[in-house]
């Protein structure tokens, strides 16, 4: 039925359908035979399209053959706009391999394809999609604020960001490079989470696009957000890129359109900070339960007013009274250190009255769903263009926005015109010209 009907759109009579048409600045002369293409994938298993051809009319400007009739039809590597969704999402879903996502192709559409095919469309479609990313993400994220905006609470809505880094294996010399993640979150007035979108990059020296993007996307947020700002929240691990991030980025960033500085709250994520108090409790007795619940005791300290600061001392005062050897001591002081220097960005009695996150789990979650649930299973290796392509079609599923994408996607699809017939009349002895009017 689809084979028979999209067959039945163009013209029999070649002389019914237009002598020229245009697509962008070239101008493409009809062929009067039909050609076949008997590889057109569709929902229903793969039909034969029998479509006319177009030559450009500067023949040796190496041109490939146009064929309106696909145009029309929307194809993207010979597969229907209904087929490509479905082999794309399942590209970007959770656990999928080339070979899973051909098998399931096969089984439940009767469409054979190869690896180079499924690779070739899967670079296409996330080409045609990646652009549009950004605005529908700051859409979506502006819908999320208004819905806090309107909720209960005594608190302000949230935006909270978030960076963090996993390593990928790539080729061609298999060696396990950082990549990137990052979120942005809104939650309520009450502190609940309403929603996030996701950034992912392959490994890059700097992770400048990583910077580039989010930076991008938080400003495009503010730019649509009209009503009263949200608080903004930066919680991360201390990482040094998660650092030079907020030093050289968020701490300077101005409002995009009033101009003026933003406060943002950085916070250092509790369960980095936890850790640092349990080397400490090892550190100063040892392995075992005296060691667990001294850090229970003091984790419960860190949540209190002024908690780093009594912890620290509550630590300092601990080690004065115990012996410990040389690499125990080192271990405390790198511990306590790190959370001397950071103390800061670790008040979370007053982050939690400000009603703002005091964990990254959302961005350490970001991690495994976006990366390691489908980059990262058995014996797997990527070239980074492969693995990004990915990544584009992956962060759009997770961030809930495939429909609107996709749709977006198709209706900027290149379209084909038909020159005025003035132009190419017997009163015009002129060649076509390829720029048309």
């Amino acid at each position: 039925m689809v084979e028979v009907t999209y067959n039945a759109i163009e013209p029999v009579d070649p002389e019914e359908a237009p002598h020229y048409v245009q697509q962008g600045t070239t101008t493409y002369r009809r062929v009067n035979e039909p050609t076949a293409n008997r590889h057109v994938a569709t929902l229903f298993g793969k039909i034969t399209l029998f479509r006319r051809g177009y030559r450009d009319i500067e023949r040796e400007s190496g041109e490939p053959m146009t064929f309106p009739l696909e145009v029309a039809l929307g194809l993207i590597e010979g597969a229907t706009p209904a087929f490509a969704c479905e082999a794309a999402r399942a590209l970007a879903e959770t656990g999928a391999t080339q070979q899973t996502v051909l098998a399931r192709l096969r089984r439940e559409h009767g469409v054979e394809w190869g690896v180079k095919k499924l690779r070739d469309f899967s670079e296409n479609v996330s080409a045609a999609m990646t652009p549009l990313q950004r605005d529908h993400q700051a859409t979506r994220i502006v819908e999320w604020l208004r819905q806090a905006q309107a909720q209960g609470g005594s608190g302000k809505p949230v935006l909270g960001v978030g960076r963090d880094g996993i390593t990928l294996c790539t080729r061609p010399h298999r060696f396990c490079e950082v990549a990137t993640t990052g979120t942005i979150t809104v939650y309520d007035r009450r502190g609940n989470r309403i929603g996030t979108v996701y950034l992912a990059y392959v490994p890059e020296l700097g992770q400048q696009t990583m910077t580039d993007e989010l930076t991008a996307l938080i400003k495009e947020v503010l730019r649509q957000w009209e009503g009263p700002l949200p608080r903004l929240s930066y919680i991360t691990d201390a990482g040094d890129s998660e650092v030079k991030y907020f030093r050289q980025v968020l701490r300077k960033m101005r409002h995009p359109v009033t101009g003026q500085p933003l406060e943002w709250h950085w916070i250092v994520d509790f369960y980095h900070a936890s850790t640092r108090l349990h080397t400490m409790g090892v550190a100063l007795f040892g392995e075992g339960r005296e060691a667990i619940a001294w850090a229970k005791r003091m984790g419960k300290l860190l949540k209190k007013p002024n908690g780093v600061f009594r912890v620290l001392h509550a630590a300092a005062a601990m080690k004065a009274q115990r012996s410990m050897s040389r690499p125990a001591q080192k271990k405390f002081q790198t511990a306590y250190n790190y959370l001397r220097d950071r103390s800061p960005h670790m008040q979370y009695a007053k982050f939690k009255k400000l009603r703002l996150p005091i964990g990254s789990g959302v961005t350490e979650a970001a991690c495994k769903t976006v990366f390691t649930q489908r980059l990262k299973l058995s014996g797997m290796t990527w070239s980074k263009p492969g693995a990004q392509t990915i990544l584009n079609l992956r962060v759009i599923l997770l961030s809930g926005l495939w429909e609107e994408v996709y749709a977006a996607a198709l209706a900027k699809r290149p379209s084909l015109s038909v020159p005025t017939l003035a132009l190419f009349s017997p009163n015009n002895h002129q060649k076509p010209r390829k720029h048309c009017a």
